[in-house]
């Protein structure tokens, strides 16, 4: 919530507070002298993160969580105060890619939220002023740990989850809205809907995820501030948006408008990955694809610590050497990536890998080894669901078993294809049909107010297919 040029002011205001405090050595003898006066309180944590210090997250992780627990307070002060770090934790380990090692963190978030709903919030009289600490309205609280709860259901590839879960807090923010105008009500809205948009796109509701991006628009012409806050991951969505309509010139415009509004690393690296997708489908931008490509490469000086965006690199890597025909080169990247999403329940990368996997072999002639990779990634893609990837996989299905002679088979896998192609057809031409398509065309300004209707779909969706 702050910006950079306020981080060092803030520092100072807040080491000033400690000191009043009487706290302060503890953290010092953490980190070391950097932050000499520094405090033991989780109210750093926003700031290592802003200014990309994880070496130093991590070793006051351990001694927040102790000083938090062993705090004594106002009961719903210090669940309150959990809930502020529990929340630090699970979006620093989410920020870090790292969706199966956040798993204990937010069980415990979710406990947490739980219990201070069930409190009453009695009439305090401190006797430290540490206690007046209360940083979020209760109901607020809620609506924060739904939040968390979505993105960590999108990274990990739950998305019926983070459906139900999407559900449930923006029906709470639409009830406090109308009692409460906090813009930090807004901002939760416009995350929510960021993530749940994305996983529209994979789910093959291109048509929804439209007019929620529309919506997400609408909401930051209300603020300025949002709107800045938020232009980059705006474009980002239509970019994304794009690739599925198979609009790649459009695509490339979105993410290249995004790419100059944003210096948040992990999206920058998130956007680039994507760009490259796009080259790659386009298939004479070899100079800009390599250039791109040598940007986020995965082996060496990969320009941030997620987990999940480097894994995501050698996928990128993987599919450009399948494309180029050299299948060794392409295998050892997919395995890597296999290894790295299986190593944190990266679901949506794991299907895709096996199916690219699958797709090698098959070219190759070895049948048996594609089936082994293409049948989990289809049970895997049905279970998040990807349609994309369930597209693919019944192709190859259908393919295989023509080969080695399966009619039945055969049959059953090109009859899955043909329903996956025709629910794809179906929202493609819905979502191109409606007035906030043209919002494809947006690069620069503030977000367009009015949208005009088109004729009809003016893309094509046979390289899909």
């Amino acid at each position: 919530l702050f910006s950079f040029q306020q981080l060092h002011t803030l520092e100072k205001d807040l080491v000033s507070a400690c000191d009043l405090l009487g706290v302060g050595a503890e953290y010092a003898r953490v980190v070391g002298s950097e932050y000499t006066r520094s405090v033991p309180y989780p109210f750093f944590f926003p700031l290592l993160l802003m200014e990309r210090k994880l070496q130093e997250v991590h070793p006051l992780l351990t001694l927040c969580g102790q000083i938090v627990e062993n705090w004594q307070g106002n009961p719903i002060q210090k669940e309150s105060l959990r809930v502020f770090f529990l929340v630090l934790q699970v979006t620093h380990y989410l920020d870090a890619g790292q969706v199966k090692s956040v798993k204990p963190c937010l069980k415990q978030l979710q406990q947490c939220i739980q219990t201070i709903s069930t409190l009453h919030d009695d009439e305090i009289l401190p006797s430290n002023p540490a206690d007046l600490f209360h940083w979020l309205p209760k109901e607020h609280m809620c609506v924060l740990v739904y939040l968390v709860t979505v993105m960590h259901s999108m990274q990990a590839g739950y998305l019926e989850k983070a459906q139900k879960y999407t559900d449930k807090a923006l029906m709470q923010l639409e009830k406090l809205k109308m009692l409460d105008c906090s813009p930090i009500l807004s901002s939760f809205q416009v995350i929510l809907l960021e993530h749940i948009i994305m996983c529209r796109l994979v789910t093959g509701h291109k048509a929804t995820a439209l007019q929620e991006i529309s919506q997400v628009c609408q909401l930051c012409q209300q603020s300025p501030r949002l709107f800045s806050n938020h232009a980059a991951q705006l474009h980002t969505l239509l970019g994304l948006y794009c690739i599925s309509v198979n609009c790649m010139d459009n695509a490339e415009a979105q993410f290249t408008t995004a790419l100059r509004l944003t210096t948040h690393q992990e999206l920058w690296a998130f956007i680039v990955t994507n760009l490259a997708s796009v080259y790659i489908r386009e298939g004479n931008r070899h100079q800009e694809l390599y250039s791109l490509l040598e940007r986020i490469n995965p082996d060496h000086n990969f320009p941030v610590s997620s987990h999940c965006l480097r894994a995501a690199a050698f996928y990128i890597r993987g599919l450009f050497s399948f494309f180029q025909g050299r299948y060794n080169e392409a295998k050892r990247f997919l395995r890597e990536t296999l290894k790295m999403s299986n190593a944190e329940d990266l679901n949506r990368l794991t299907a895709c890998s096996l199916v690219l996997l699958g797709h090698i072999f098959y070219v190759l002639g070895n049948h048996r080894e594609s089936n082994n990779m293409v049948v989990p990634a289809m049970q895997l893609a049905s279970k998040i669901p990807d349609m994309s990837v369930q597209l693919w996989s019944s192709a190859l299905l259908r393919d295989l078993n023509k080969a080695c002679g399966n009619a039945m088979d055969a049959h059953e896998a090109a009859q899955m294809h043909q329903n996956f192609s025709q629910q794809l057809l179906q929202d493609h031409i819905e979502a191109c049909s409606l007035p906030e398509h043209n919002l494809i065309t947006w690069t620069d300004g503030p977000p367009p107010v009015q949208f005009q209707a088109q004729n009809g779909p003016t893309t094509s969706l046979a390289s899909l297919l």
